[in-house]
Parts: C-alpha cells; structure tokens; sequence
C-alpha cells in the first residue's frame, strides 16, 4: 500500500515563498502521475497541479500558474511544490496525491497578511 508524507509547512507572511515536499512509501510504488491539492475551511478541495511521473509533464490550476512550481526527484520517490509569493487566500491544508486515487494526511500554510 503507497503512503504519502507531505511536509513543509508552516505560518509564513505575505509574499514569502515555501517549499512542500511529499515522500510516497511501499513497495509497488509506480504512479502515472502525482499532484497537489488543497482544501480551505469551509470550501471544496481544489486541485492546483500535477507532473507525469515518467516524462515530468506539468499542469497548473489557474489560481497558481506563475507563483507555484511542481517539480519531482524520481530516486527518492519524492515529489515537490514550490510555493511564491503567497497570499493569505492561499491558507488551507496542503495535499499531495498519487493517481488521484490516494492522498496523503495534508500539511497547514497559513499566510498571515
């Protein structure tokens, strides 16, 4: 059974930067592609961008196309999320995923104004 770790997060101000990271876990672990969502309080999840695990193809949700970067290292079945200058409407948890199908417990960015 995959697993997925993210970390990373933390209270930051606006127009800081941070760096998420998810490290997937067991033994069968061979995704197509992984992602980044987040969910606020009381809104739905919102998906903000997915690379291809093989050729490392990206896609990003309008929201954060330009500020947030999706990168992955294949030998440490890791992958990233390079936050820019955030915004306190960026606050929510952070969730990386694999397939769509699995995601991991999440990590909380708070952006203070």
């Amino acid at each position: 059974q995959v697993q997925l770790t993210e970390s990373g997060g933390g209270l930051v101000q606006a127009g800081d930067s941070l760096k998420l990271s998810c490290a997937a876990s067991g033994p069968t672990f061979d995704p197509f592609v992984m992602g980044w969502t987040r969910q606020a309080p009381g809104k739905e999840r919102e998906n903000l961008a997915q690379i291809m695990w093989s050729d490392g193809g990206t896609w990003y949700a309008g929201s954060v196309k330009g500020r947030f970067f999706i990168s992955k290292d294949n030998a440490k079945n890791t992958v990233y999320l390079q936050m820019n200058n955030l915004k306190p409407e960026d606050t929510a948890v952070y969730s990386c995923t694999a397939d769509r199908t699995i995601r991991g417990q999440g990590t909380q960015v708070t952006v203070s104004s």
